[in-house]
């Protein structure tokens, strides 16, 4: 899984100048998350999680739309919450994965559907495939001046989305249907402008 580079683009109400750039927001690691879930046999929904991941938002707030994301993080970052179940992911059965297996995620267009809300198509890698993916994305905040440390007093933006996914697409599709080909996939982060 290679880079999973998400979410980038907002609405403005500001009038746009000619010349419009964008800004690079850096990701903060300690305020990201994807969570994925998929049903087991009908019986219960299961979840896992990534957490601290990698990328960056160029993001242009005359021009949403030509906004953009980029975001990597290891497979074996998952968290499952039982150790045997994290394991057997990483197994043949599902990834086999290697300690520098990423998942990557790269804008390749941004679409404004409201005044917070948008389309960002990407192509995601996972498990050595590539595939175009949707995610319904908001923006959930916007501050020229960023409340908390230790990035107190930066720009920054907060971001979420969601997806579906079929593991087989991936060839992840181990045991379906009696584990569900489908995943729904949560997104959250914050980003920085650092420079």
């Amino acid at each position: 899984m290679k880079r999973f580079s998400v979410l980038a683009f907002v609405a403005a109400s500001v009038a746009a100048p000619a010349l419009a750039e964008a800004t690079k927001y850096t990701i903060d690691p300690s305020h990201a998350q994807i969570v994925f879930s998929y049903q087991h046999a009908g019986f219960s929904t299961t979840y896992g999680m990534f957490s601290g991941f990698a990328g960056d938002v160029m993001f242009d707030k005359e021009a949403p739309a030509s906004s953009s994301v980029t975001v990597s993080f290891p497979v074996r970052s998952m968290f499952t919450g039982w150790e045997a179940r994290f394991e057997h992911f990483m197994a043949a059965d599902f990834f086999d994965a290697t300690e520098d297996e990423t998942v990557t995620f790269t804008s390749t267009a941004v679409e404004v559907t409201g005044e917070t809300t948008g389309k960002i198509t990407g192509d995601l890698t996972v498990n050595g495939v590539t595939k175009s993916v949707v995610l319904d994305a908001v923006l959930n905040s916007q501050a020229d001046a960023y409340p908390f440390p230790p990035f107190e007093g930066k720009p920054a933006l907060g971001f979420s989305a969601t997806t579906t996914l079929l593991r087989s697409d991936y060839n992840l599709g181990a045991f379906a249907p009696f584990v569900s080909d489908e995943m729904t996939v949560e997104i959250s982060f914050e980003a920085m402008k650092l420079e």
